[in-house]
């Protein structure tokens, strides 16, 4: 089939939309946390990318996307026709009659897989060790993402069940989601939680990540309809309007609860309403993007707080908002699906599609979730018997970006330490002495 440039051109451009996400999730994050760990966040967003890319191109398309000699394991994993990208190379075009370049469409879900294992490390801000989560973001997209995606997009299971995941309320918020409980859980709490105030350090930062993702969604979200058309279209305004009606709910909500608005609300509302549109930007009417983004902002507020009720340290919220929001979007359409794709798919009971839908909705965010979260308890107790997982205390209080990585995010002369000798305080170790003239008291 001939190339469709149009189609095309808009594809590239929203895989660079959602690729710029990452990078937008690393402001997020790194204003979230503390200024001595500002840099180690960012970097974990970062090295997701490396790490990612190069596994998706060895096997990660092959295992996602192609299919299996054996029917009944296609049903759970892919097959190994595409290893290295090679036979995409050969074939102009995807066999589905968009007219676009398999290896376009490759490199949009690749963007995909990346971000997904970067929501993750939220969770565990300010106390992993680098190079165990360099290692874990290897396996846990091969085990985890890879097998997922193939459940729900890649002719797996759940798909032909009839599942509607429109950009990604399952694969990957909730896997995201599942998965960060998991970690947390086994890394434990902070030094010094609930004890000692950990704010964002930096809400400007916040705010910049969070106006990059909601541009970048419009990639995300809008691209997975692989085509310019209406469908398009409506993925795009449904993703505005429950973007900008969650964050206006969650400010309500702050408002109403704590006595004023804060701009980390109006962030991390705007976070919560674009996971919870995403299963569904394709597949409702606007008017019911309106119900999701106020259910999803409201509902979002509230669940950030339980992990103070349960016990468990999420540090930068991936549960309050990717696993919940994700979980709210993907039941909606079980109610709100007004444009089913595929034959397997039905319409919601206020559409009159019965209760078909809604159960499959369900069933979703639950095997997805369950799967995620078991696999990834384990994956982190074996990397944390092998090689450790965490940091020791003394570190995570100096802070992880000057004991990991020899680097601060900030130049603030001796509010961090720098290895230069300064009254009652000696040179660190090593260090060569200062060139600064002395001055006299």
């Amino acid at each position: 089939m001939k190339i469709d440039s149009g189609t095309t051109a808009w594809m590239l451009t929203a895989t660079a939309l959602v690729l710029l996400m990452t990078p937008g999730l690393a402001f997020f994050y790194g204003g979230m946390t503390r200024a001595k760990s500002v840099l180690n966040m960012m970097l974990m967003s970062f090295v997701s990318i490396i790490t990612v890319t190069i596994a998706w191109v060895l096997y990660g398309h092959s295992l996602t996307f192609t299919d299996n000699a054996s029917g009944i394991v296609n049903k759970f994993v892919g097959g190994f026709d595409a290893l290295g990208l090679q036979s995409l190379v050969d074939t102009a075009t995807k066999a589905d009659g968009t007219g676009m370049p398999s290896l376009v469409y490759s490199a949009f879900q690749l963007t995909f897989a990346i971000i997904t294992v970067a929501l993750i490390s939220g969770a565990i801000a300010d106390r992993a060790k680098f190079g165990a989560w360099v290692l874990f973001t290897v396996v846990w997209a091969t085990v985890v993402y890879f097998p997922v995606a193939h459940w729900v997009w890649g002719n797996g299971w759940l798909f032909s069940l009839g599942i509607e995941d429109f950009a990604g309320g399952t694969v990957v918020h909730i896997n995201a989601g599942a998965a960060a409980l998991a970690l947390a859980l086994v890394l434990g709490k902070r030094v010094g939680w609930r004890k000692e105030p950990m704010r964002p350090h930096n809400l400007t930062l916040v705010l910049l990540g969070a106006g990059l993702l909601w541009f970048g969604w419009f990639g995300f979200n809008a691209g997975s309809e692989l085509a310019v058309d209406g469908t398009a279209g409506l993925a795009f305004m449904n993703t505005q309007i429950a973007t900008a009606v969650a964050a206006g709910a969650w400010l309500v909500v702050e408002k109403m609860r704590d006595g004023h608005a804060t701009s980390l609300g109006v962030a991390s509302g705007a976070v919560a309403g674009l996971v919870a549109i995403t299963p569904a930007c394709g597949f409702v009417d606007p008017w019911a993007a309106i119900v999701i983004g106020a259910v999803a902002g409201a509902a979002c507020a509230f669940a950030v707080g339980l992990k103070y009720k349960l016990g468990f340290d999420d540090s930068l919220d991936v549960v309050g908002v990717h696993m919940v929001g994700g979980v709210l979007g993907a039941v909606s359409l079980g109610f709100l699906a007004a444009y089913p794709f595929l034959e397997q798919q039905s319409k919601g009971l206020l559409y009159g599609g019965g209760l078909k839908q809604l159960g499959l909705q369900v069933l979703g965010p639950v095997a997805v979730g369950a799967y995620s979260f078991v696999v990834t308890w384990v994956i982190a107790k074996i990397i944390d018997r092998v090689m450790g997982f965490r940091i020791s205390a003394d570190e995570e209080v100096a802070g992880i970006d000057i004991t990991s990585h020899a680097e601060t995010g900030y130049d603030l002369g001796t509010v961090h330490a720098s290895g230069v000798a300064s009254p009652g305080r000696p040179a660190l170790a090593g260090t060569a002495p200062s060139t600064a003239k002395k001055v006299d008291a």
